[in-house]
């Protein structure tokens, strides 16, 4: 990592799926740091409970210098309990067209992830797009008023033309002239 960067301070990606999360993952890893997720989105245990998922998540803690995509959005609060000094960063879109991209994304296709997310009925995004927007818009109402003020809070649109900027400030690292990467931006399930 760039020297003045956050050596030792952990960061946390807490945007839902579907904003920006494997294109922070690259940006990230582009600036050193080792990049956990999305991590057990088809484990069935893992997924019983918040309870459960915040155990095997907490267990890889330590061997990563950043997260991103599920399940860590789920654990926010708890990640900011646990490590004060983190970084944490929400990865946010419109939300119409969040639930455009991950209903194009995700199909019919049900996880025990999104399951514990939207409700056991609501694993698919189809037919469900009232109760995803709004589980969406309230996750990131209650981060940005948890965070509001705070000097390790970064909100980021990864396409907008200053993100990579923006996360390097953030961090402590110089800014280069690299763009910001976009990854994912064609789904497999069209």
């Amino acid at each position: 990592m760039t020297q003045g960067s956050t050596v030792g301070a952990k960061i946390f990606g807490i945007g839902f799926h579907k904003t920006g999360t494997k294109s922070l993952a690259a940006a990230l890893g582009r600036l050193g740091y080792r990049v956990h997720g999305p991590g057990w989105t088809r484990d069935t245990d893992a997924c019983m409970s918040i309870a459960s998922l915040k155990q095997a998540a907490f267990a890889v803690i330590d061997e990563y210098d950043a997260f991103q995509d599920n399940p860590w959005p789920l654990l926010w609060q708890d990640l900011a309990q646990a490590y004060p000094d983190a970084r944490f960063i929400l990865t946010y879109r419109d939300s119409r067209a969040w639930f455009e991209s991950a209903r194009r994304y995700f199909g019919a296709e049900q996880t025990p992830m999104r399951a514990l997310i939207y409700g056991a009925d609501a694993a698919s995004p189809l037919g469900n797009e009232q109760l995803y927007i709004e589980r969406f818009e309230r996750h990131n109402q209650e981060v940005r008023g948890y965070f509001a003020g705070r000097d390790n809070f970064l909100e980021l649109d990864v396409s907008h033309a200053g993100a990579h900027g923006a996360l390097c400030r953030f961090l402590g690292h110089p800014v280069t002239s690299d763009p910001f990467p976009h990854l994912n931006q064609n789904p497999p399930n069209s």
